[in-house]
């Protein structure tokens, strides 16, 4: 346990707290600037907060899968990811991902994509809007693996839906199980769709799932290869990329919504960068507090809620499905699980009897 450990709640936000004022500050500016009114100030700060707020309820599963990934990590890789890791998110997924699929989708140059976005934001956020089918299936995709590789998982022991994960923990021995049901979901969503619809959701999810594979290969070569690695760059790079690529996932979902509020790329920028700082925060605490230990289903209710986000996204390829009830659902599934996690944690609970499970085997 480091010397941070014993933090107050509110010492892990301070940065998180600076970058809201400066980026409420920011935002209330460029609405100035761009309308010449107070009315427009004003609404660029309220939907600056707005974005902030969406980005931290769709992200704080994220929040959680970090910090799992986190707590294996050497102090260097954590300090690497938590430092140069928020920049790339940050700006990266921000910023630079919203106007790459405009420089891709319009054929433009990124200089052409940045004046289009300040000159004429209803085409750029016309583009975003076209761009969704193929981002929706890619993201949608990626996060269904990573929820269905927490579950199926023969080395799981502990379980919150029992009847549930026990099985499916018994299915891992399966080579590819969870493969095989992402294809068929794939199959079952594009057969809803127009056939250019769906040979684009084809082509994108297939991409998604060969993303994730990628990364699970370089992550597994990478850990084969840290007995001849250093200390410092042991156990970090692969779970890194792994890392990197997860909150690109999440990230899709709040950039594309975004532009349902507003569509002006620098505003989108600094709300959902605000939001980022908040899961940075999170993530610190929830290591540095042992957060995962100590609220032992906390983790499950996070994995729950991704795979529920991946199913929305292929639903959004069809329709669309506000933000807020995606927000909403994640932090409904944590809350259970927090609940849960707090009963089991009662001396003399009889929630884990149910489940043949005992106290003394509460440690993740």
């Amino acid at each position: 346990m480091t010397a941070h450990s014993h933090k107050d709640v509110l010492g892990y936000f301070k940065w998180a707290f600076i970058v809201t004022i400066s980026g409420l500050l920011l935002g209330t500016w460029l609405g100035w600037q761009t309308t010449g009114t107070v009315t427009g100030a004003t609404t660029a700060l309220f939907i600056c907060a707005v974005l902030a707020v969406l980005e931290i309820s769709l992200s704080f599963d994220n929040a959680i899968v970090n910090a799992n990934k986190l707590k294996d990590m050497t102090p260097v890789w954590q300090h690497r990811f938590l430092t140069w890791g928020i920049v790339i998110a940050v700006f990266g997924m921000r910023i630079v991902f919203p106007l790459l699929i405009v420089v891709i989708a319009a054929k433009i140059g990124p200089w052409e994509a940045i004046t289009l976005a300040a000159s004429k934001p209803e085409e750029y956020a016309r583009i975003m809007q076209e761009a969704h089918l193929p981002i929706a299936a890619f993201g949608g995709t990626f996060l269904m693996m990573v929820g269905l590789s927490y579950f199926f998982d023969a080395e799981k022991t502990i379980h919150w839906v029992f009847w549930l994960e026990s099985k499916m923990a018994r299915f891992a021995a399966i080579k590819g199980i969870e493969i095989g049901l992402v294809l068929a979901l794939i199959l079952i969503f594009s057969s809803f769709l127009t056939k250019e619809a769906s040979d684009v959701f084809i082509h994108a999810s297939l991409y998604g799932l060969l993303t994730f594979l990628t990364v699970e290969v370089i992550g597994g070569l990478l850990d084969a290869s840290q007995k001849t690695m250093n200390a410092a760059a042991k156990g970090g790079l692969g779970a890194f990329l792994y890392l990197e690529v997860l909150d690109a996932s999440f990230s899709f979902d709040g950039v594309i919504g975004a532009f349902a509020l507003t569509q002006n790329l620098f505003i989108i920028a600094i709300g959902l960068g605000i939001g980022a700082m908040y899961v940075r925060s999170m993530t610190i605490m929830l290591v540095e507090k042992g957060t995962l230990v100590q609220y032992r289903y906390l983790e499950h209710g996070a994995f729950y809620a991704i795979v529920v986000l991946s199913v929305v996204m292929y639903f959004q390829t069809m329709f669309h499905i506000p933000e807020v009830i995606t927000g909403l659902g994640g932090a409904v599934l944590i809350g259970i699980s927090f609940w849960s996690s707090v009963r089991f944690n009662r001396p003399g609970s009889s929630a884990n009897v149910v489940k043949g499970e005992t106290p003394e085997n509460k440690a993740i």
